[in-house]
């Protein structure tokens, strides 16, 4: 009985459980991307207009994304009462929405409709918010890897929903709505008690680097399965039951590494001492700072290697250039500690250390990183948001098919980014912001594929757009913390992801609803002056072909190689301070 207790002890406070436990929850919180399945649910049953769609899906974005009073309350209660609260909002939020779209409950004004929206998608902000602070604590050596697969999840949650939902036969599609509501709430509550820091860089073990290869594994034969599965369900009039089995088959795919857990539980391996030496214990908010009259003359040394390193020095081969910079640092630490050179004292931290949201809005890094973020991610959203419409447009009958396929595509670029990003810090020392500047320029073609219409470019345009987005999501929070710090990352985090609702408000709220309102309303004329008929006003506008979209797609092609350029401008600025970081790790 005592073995059975220390192993429940063990099992409980092992890393790799929170990791695991993670990566469940983040898989409720990407209901935002089922927007374009539940628009147009939403635009039938209340007899919206696209405009009025629109900012649903602003709202939406908005919840999704402004996580301000999550990334507070992580620092102020325990982690699982802020996944209590953001449980309660999205059931809320979502379950009033189904009541009023199945008519339950009296209709009520769009501006009541966008609050509901906001709140129950702003739950996800807390399910992100807990798995990221408390997995980035837990595995600080492996930020790439850890922040990629739990975004990728997220992801990943729009096409796992979906399939639940195709395996229930529920009497309406309204029934999605109320999915929506209870199921993330359910599995949120069930496990928010895990979701924990639980000194994980204290439990570096051998086996580590084979566990991230099995999860990578399960991730990729999940995301081929799904696709599969509904490319099946596409083709064939299946039955109940074959579907429902599908779903079984899903449910084993995501819950197997919880076989990583047992596995290093069972084996109690032994902490590798020459791994484990080179991990620095993550100061918490209970540790008390160097006070500010003692500073590490190292640091400053760091700050001059900026201003004293000759510009040849980024032109020599890595291990030269390392090592001459190593010589240079002895040089000036011999020269400060003699007296014979002042060494500059910044005020506030360097790059690479622990900065405060205000602290960092200072920086220009901070805001190279903002902006390209909302010109690539905010692009991203934007087909998102209109996916239901655009497949529509082009005379799609199922458009919750390419909903599923950018969710799946979404979350392989999540996990991809993270596990590309961190061969480039890891390897080559490189900036992560690198792996950013990709991406963009693949979605920048991937919006020129919707822009032009051509036969198929549904399904390239959506494979380059939900890539491309996704590495975003997993390149950007571990940048974030490399540059900034991990003592107040959930604010510069949740500070990050408004970068969303604001591209997406102008971006989807303003220009794209603006452009199909347009073309919807040429047509709606033109057909009336064809037949002779009287156009009516109340009905909702729809409008068909390439058109719809096609200058809409053109200026987001331009606005992600425009974050392109952001992102190599940062990328310039920042090799000295990843060669700082990762540059005596290599070898």
């Amino acid at each position: 009985m005592a073995k059975v207790k220390e192993f429940m002890v063990m099992f409980f406070n092992n890393r790799w459980l929170v990791f695991v436990v993670a990566m469940w929850v983040q898989s409720c919180a990407g209901i935002g991307y089922l927007f374009g399945s539940l628009s147009p649910v939403i635009k039938s049953s209340l007899n919206y207009n696209q405009r009025q769609v629109a900012r649903l899906g602003v709202a939406k974005d908005l919840g999704d994304s402004v996580g301000f009073l999550a990334g507070t309350l992580s620092e102020i209660l325990p982690l699982w009462a802020a996944l209590l609260v953001g449980a309660i909002k999205n059931f809320i939020g979502y379950g009033w929405v189904w009541l009023i779209a199945t008519h339950r409950v009296p209709t009520l004004p769009l501006w009541v409709m966008c609050i509901l929206i906001f709140v129950g998608t702003n739950g996800e902000t807390y399910f992100n918010t807990v798995a990221l602070v408390a997995c980035v604590q837990n595995f600080p050596r492996s930020r790439g890897p850890v922040v990629g697969i739990l975004k990728g999840f997220a992801g990943l949650g729009g096409a796992i929903l979906t399939q639940i939902y195709a395996s229930i036969n529920w009497p309406d599609r309204a029934s999605l709505i109320f999915m929506v509501a209870v199921g993330p709430s359910m599995v949120v509550i069930s496990l928010m008690f895990i979701v924990r820091p639980v000194g994980g860089h204290k439990q570096l073990r051998s086996l580590d680097g084979s566990s991230f290869s099995f999860i990578y594994c399960v991730c990729l034969i999940l995301a081929a399965y799904l696709m599969g599965v509904m490319l099946v369900e596409d083709l064939l009039d299946l039955n109940q039951t074959i579907v429902r089995i599908f779903t079984l088959v899903l449910f084993l795919l995501v819950i197997a590494p919880i076989m990583i857990p047992i596995q290093m539980t069972l084996s109690r391996d032994p902490l590798d001492p020459k791994e484990e030496s080179l991990l620095a214990s993550p100061r918490t908010n209970n540790e008390p700072a160097k006070p500010e009259s003692e500073p590490d003359p190292n640091d400053f040394i760091f700050s001059e290697l900026e201003d004293e390193k000759p510009q040849e020095v980024d032109l020599l081969p890595a291990s030269e250039r390392q090592k001459r910079l190593a010589q240079l640092q002895t040089k000036l630490a011999q020269a400060a500690a003699r007296g014979a050179v002042m060494v500059k004292r910044r005020r506030g931290p360097h790059r690479g250390e622990d900065f405060t949201l205000t602290q960092a809005l200072v920086k220009a890094d901070f805001w190279l990183i903002f902006w390209s973020l909302l010109l690539g991610s905010g692009s991203g959203l934007t087909v998102i948001d209109n996916l239901g419409q655009m497949s529509q447009s082009l005379g799609y009958e199922k458009p919750h098919i390419f909903v599923s396929m950018i969710s799946i595509w979404n979350f392989l670029g999540r996990v991809g980014g993270g596990y590309f990003s961190e061969i480039v810090v890891r390897e080559y020392a490189y900036p992560r912001p690198v792996a950013m500047a990709v991406a963009q320029a693949v979605m920048a073609i991937g919006h020129l594929f919707f822009a032009m219409g051509w036969p198929g470019a549904m399904y390239i345009g959506t494979l380059l757009i939900g890539v491309g987005y996704g590495a975003h999501w997993a390149v950007v929070p571990a940048a974030t913390s490399e540059l900034f710090g991990l003592k107040k990352f959930g604010a510069l985090y949740n500070f990050m992801t408004l970068a969303n609702p604001a591209g997406s408000l102008v971006f989807s709220g303003v220009l794209a609803s603006s452009i199909y309102d347009r073309e919807a309303e040429k047509q709606a004329q033109h057909r009336n002056q064809r037949f002779n008929k009287l156009f009516v006003g109340d009905e909702p506008l729809k409008c068909e072909g390439s058109v719809c979209f096609c200058t809409t797609y053109i200026i987001m092609s331009a606005l992600c190689v425009i974050a392109v350029v952001l992102s190599m401008i940062l990328v310039r600025r920042t090799k000295v301070v990843y060669q700082h970081l990762y540059g005596k790790t290599r070898g």
